[in-house]
């Protein structure tokens, strides 16, 4: 099984299925429709729940918009501010959509 960390923030909005979808870049972005991943935060590795990737695809920061908001459960400014702060200057990501298993 594979295995993917979320900031201790995103908790409790990955518990209640109001985020589902996570932007990540390549070198984060090993993943396929199907993969079974066992999720933990990133501060202390503690598991928290297992979830099924649906989907995989690029996106590039300039087309992030407000669907993509949405499924993180934030505002187009929040995300855009999270995305600079973790990945400073990236332009392209990966759309990794995924539900609780």
């Amino acid at each position: 099984m594979k295995n993917i960390t979320f900031y201790r923030r995103f908790e409790a909005d990955i518990l209640a299925g109001r985020k589902t979808i996570t932007l990540r870049d390549k070198s984060d972005a090993d993943y396929a429709p199907g993969d079974k991943v066992s999720v933990a935060r990133y501060e202390d590795n503690q598991f928290f729940c297992h979830i099924v990737v649906n989907s995989v695809t690029p996106v590039l920061y300039e087309h992030l918009d407000d669907t993509h908001a949405q499924q993180e459960n934030m505002t187009l400014d929040e995300l855009k501010a999270v995305i600079a702060e973790i990945y400073p200057g990236i332009t392209e990501l990966y759309k990794i959509e995924f539900t609780l298993q």
